[in-house]
């Protein structure tokens, strides 16, 4: 039972009080007295040089009477001393307390007028410097009439005016006002060191238990390879120890049993990506093949027959068959390029890099074939936009569609690309007039080997794998791209995060 928590949190608790309780007491015995006077000392302080300002002040005129004295009510109301400013003539400037002129005639015959003549203190019974500065003196005075202790301010004014200024020790209101404050600081000093503890004791207590919780947790996962590690020899440290037994006997079994699943699963699914791409791959090109092949073995069968003895036809013939060729070898090349970003053999090689530079360096290898077909190519964007992508990749997306928008450009034969940024997000835009995607297309533009307009197609060469390269490469950068239709055109899109 030593070891238990319901003990260990007795006691602690119980030692907490009692650690409250004597600090507490030890404060109250130890400083409070001593508090209290320092306070009542610097009150006496503050009081003075708010009197000697007020006072020189409407001595100069700057302040009226009725000012003058408020402001000596609210000094008397704050700190509960009672004021009185003498004149050299013994006349009173100023008297916070009544019976003002018998006070003053007991004045001149007591302590007050022996100290600002000078005569010897020091055998006075009860009373007790404590202050004693240039202008004035703060004394400690025991009333045996009055039994009660006082302290007193005699002194001087800065133009001349004798001042006095005494408050009971023990006065109620006063003595409950500065025991509060006392008692505040004193409390809120202990309680956060109670705190603090409190908190460490808490820590140190609920860490094997969130332990257990944790491994707990994981064994509902079929996680059996945690394992709890203290030392605690109470229930808790049972409870771990058992847990520990339970993991280890079914630690083996599942996790042997988890690891071959997760490799057959491994396995399955890339045989089945495979045979999948495969089955895809010889589909698509054998489908794409069959006319250009059907072409090229037309025309040689017709050059070997020598069908034609014209130079002219022959070398028309030659030009059909290099090109059907040159189409079929860049197919395959898209295709074979497609096929290794989808199945994740290409890695991106992030890096900053200017996209307007890029941009304006594709519409420059692009110019000419842009100008043979009449078509006018416009940039709009500003001159430096960085950009966090695979340089190579996007290269290759910008050429896309830009090749793209030449082949399908018609009307007014005008080509606009920009860039803009927003929100950290630089979208680039390709715009060519001409007639508008149908909108049931829209969501198939994006598929391999997919033709809007196949005989159009089929007149500059186009494979439909571009815009199928450009997806493939937008998602392995998990970002945006899109196609709009406007009025005169179309436009193709893709977002890339921009440096701000």
């Amino acid at each position: 039972m030593r070891h238990s928590i319901r003990i260990k949190i007795s006691l602690m608790i119980f030692a907490c009080s009692l650690c409250m309780v004597a600090a507490i007491i030890f404060m109250n015995t130890v400083f409070l007295d001593k508090f209290y006077l320092n306070d009542k000392e610097k009150s006496f302080e503050k009081a003075y040089e708010a009197v000697d300002s007020y006072v020189s002040s409407y001595s100069d005129g700057m302040t009226s009477l009725d000012d003058f004295k408020q402001k000596m009510e609210i000094i008397t109301a704050r700190s509960y001393i009672s004021i009185m400013i003498i004149n050299n003539d013994w006349s009173i400037m100023y008297a916070s307390m009544q019976d003002v002129d018998e006070f003053v005639k007991r004045l001149q015959n007591s302590l007050f007028n022996k100290i600002l003549s000078g005569g010897d203190i020091e055998n006075i019974n009860g009373l007790k410097t404590v202050i004693a500065r240039d202008n004035y003196s703060i004394y400690e005075i025991y009333n045996s009439r009055m039994n009660d202790t006082y302290l007193e301010l005699i002194g001087n004014m800065s133009n001349g005016q004798m001042i006095y200024m005494t408050l009971a020790v023990k006065s109620i209101q006063n003595n409950v006002d500065i025991s509060n404050r006392f008692i505040i600081n004193v409390g809120l000093a202990v309680a956060v060191i109670a705190a603090f503890a409190a908190f460490l004791t808490g820590s140190w207590i609920a860490k094997p238990i969130k332990e257990l919780e944790a491994i707990a947790e994981k064994m509902s996962d079929l996680d059996f390879n945690a394992v709890y590690t203290g030392k605690d020899k109470s229930e808790i440290g049972l409870l771990g120890n058992s847990m520990n037994k339970l993991s280890s006997k079914l630690e083996k079994t599942i996790s042997e049993l988890k690891s071959a699943n997760v490799e057959l699963q491994k396995d399955i699914e890339t045989k089945e990506q495979v045979d999948e791409m495969r089955k895809e791959f010889l589909s698509n090109v054998s489908h794409e093949l069959k006319t250009p092949i059907a072409l090229i073995q037309g025309y040689a069968e017709g050059l070997k027959e020598g069908i034609t003895d014209d130079p002219e036809s022959t070398q028309f013939y030659c030009d059909v068959i290099m090109d059907e060729a040159s189409k079929m070898n860049n197919m395959v090349k898209k295709l074979l390029t497609l096929n290794q970003i989808e199945f994740g053999n290409e890695q991106l090689e992030m890096e900053r890099f200017n996209l307007t530079e890029v941009m304006k360096a594709v519409i420059n290898s692009n110019k000419l074939l842009a100008e043979q077909k009449g078509i006018e190519i416009q940039f709009a964007g500003e001159d430096f936009v960085e950009v966090w992508a695979d340089e190579y990749k996007i290269e290759e997306v910008a050429t896309n569609y830009l090749t793209n928008a030449i082949n399908h450009c018609d009307g007014e034969r005008k080509i606009k690309v920009s860039i803009e940024v927003h929100n950290g997000i630089a979208r680039t835009s390709v715009f060519n007039t001409g007639e508008p995607i149908p909108e049931s297309e829209l969501d198939n533009i994006w598929i391999k080997f997919y033709k809007v307009d196949k005989a159009r197609t089929r007149e500059y060469g186009g494979s439909g794998i571009g815009l199928s390269i450009v997806k493939a490469i937008m998602e392995q950068h998990k970002q945006e791209c899109g196609v709009k239709n406007h009025e005169d055109g179309v436009e193709f899109w893709f977002e890339l995060d921009a440096k701000i």
